[in-house]
């Protein structure tokens, strides 16, 4: 395993990070014995970083990663997130407190080491959308009792070592607002060979639906890290989807009649090629190429299972795609995936 500084934080981090989200299902829907077995195999791995949220199971992610490092007597880099709701407008800050502390006790530590809010910034008045904390609006993240004022209070009483928020794309700006507080030391943004913006300028013919606005160069110019979620764009860039296999039986389902389904698994079959040239698995391929950014930090992988985790670890150190590969990867873009407009 390879090892990452966090921007300017002075901790370092596994290139391969160890996401405890619903998608991959374990820590929210596996067994103990089959949470611990994993997290061992991680540690053992080299995996040290561990990225949570008390929405993962409605805290469930919280207790079971808190048990199971408990049970084996490891203390990895943790992060965990706070989400704010219409209920918590009034009083953010206070409820920014209040979400941390109760998720150290579910953690069963006394210090998160990152605390990132879960909303992500965005412009005009928030409108709390989807799961309920998709977006917060940047003024309610800089006002008085806001978001930033809750973690700075984080802070001063040390609960949490360092701060730092998610980027949902299309809020470049409000993403570079918060940045230029040079308070944050690490956002969470999805960074995918489906949807490459987070991390360059959108390619010329390649439609997306959120465009990612290059927040990965404009954090690592502020001393900021970055972990990605979502590299494998909600587990479609995999063989196994490409070649329409049932997922494993914990992760998050899909209906493998749906258009965005379909969508998804015919882009995935256009970018082959970059696993076949390589001797690597599609899945490989789509974390070797998140890891040639420079202003990557970590990949947060979600797995279901041990053999996932550890075809996924092979990957840190790899050299970074070459430049001849990157140009056949622009094509395909800008072929928008031979996809009709």
């Amino acid at each position: 395993m390879h090892y990452r500084k966090i921007g300017l934080s002075g901790l370092e981090v596994s290139e391969i990070g160890f996401g405890c989200g619903g998608n991959a299902g374990l820590m929210v829907r596996g067994t103990f014995d089959e949470q611990r077995a994993i997290v061992e195999r991680a540690l053992e791995l080299g995996i040290n970083y561990f990225d949570n949220a008390p929405d993962y199971g409605n805290g469930a992610a919280e207790e079971n990663l808190g048990a199971v490092l408990k049970a084996i007597g490891a203390r990895p880099l943790i992060n965990s997130k706070v989400e704010v709701r219409v209920t918590d407008l009034d009083d953010i800050a206070g409820h920014v407190v209040r979400s941390t502390e109760a998720s150290l006790r579910r953690l069963g530590i006394e210090c998160l080491d990152i605390l990132q809010i879960h909303n992500g910034p965005r412009a005009g008045p928030t409108a709390l959308e989807g799961l309920g904390y998709k977006t917060l609006s940047i003024d309610d993240f800089l006002r008085p009792n806001g978001a930033l004022d809750g973690l700075q209070r984080i802070l001063r009483d040390g609960k949490a070592r360092h701060i730092g928020f998610i980027c949902r794309g299309n809020d470049a700006s409000e993403v570079n607002a918060l940045l230029n507080t040079g308070l944050f030391s690490m956002i969470n943004v999805s960074y995918t060979l489906l949807n490459p913006t987070a991390g360059m300028r959108c390619p010329p013919g390649l439609l997306v639906d959120r465009d990612g606005g290059d927040v990965i160069g404009a954090a690592a110019q502020r001393g900021c890290g970055a972990a990605i979620f979502s590299a494998l764009a909600g587990g479609f860039l995999t063989d196994e989807s490409v070649s329409g296999s049932q997922r494993h039986p914990l992760a998050r389902g899909v209906d493998p009649n749906s258009a965005a389904t379909f969508d998804a698994r015919h882009k995935a079959a256009q970018l082959r090629f970059l696993a076949q040239e390589s001797g690597l698995t599609l899945a490989q391929a789509a974390y070797r190429f998140v890891l040639s950014h420079p202003g990557v930090t970590t990949v947060l992988g979600g797995f279901s299972a041990r053999n996932q985790l550890e075809e996924l670890c092979r990957v840190s150190g790899a050299a970074p795609l070459d430049a001849g590969t990157f140009g056949r990867l622009d094509a395909v873009w800008r072929g928008n995936f031979d996809v009709a407009a």
